[in-house]
């Protein structure tokens, strides 16, 4: 079972952050995902390569910080979420309006 998918890599990859932005960046064969907190670049990379077949170049992270929001005057903070840009090598590419 040389190629099976581990269970862990869908515990990495969170799911595809689809934005303006993001769309905009996959013209670069770059791919935006939220990842786990604790993901590390070399983790979401073999997960990447795992699931979609691909060949990964570079993994780009950032931290963005929840936003403090008020609801019937009482305030609550979102959650923080870690996402991953992608870099896919030349040629390569994922359709992240498909299912895995």
């Amino acid at each position: 079972m040389a190629n099976a998918i581990d269970t862990r890599h869908y515990d990495v990859i969170v799911a595809p952050h689809i934005t303006e932005k993001a769309t905009l960046l996959s013209e670069n064969n770059a791919v935006v995902f939220k990842v786990a907190e604790k993901a590390t670049k070399p983790e979401i990379k073999a997960a990447v390569e795992a699931l979609f077949n691909v060949k990964v170049t570079k993994v780009n992270t950032l931290t963005q910080k929840g936003k403090t929001k008020r609801w019937k005057g009482k305030p609550y903070k979102r959650s923080d979420v870690k996402k991953a840009v992608v870099t896919l090598a030349a040629g390569q590419s994922i359709d992240v309006t498909s299912g895995i």
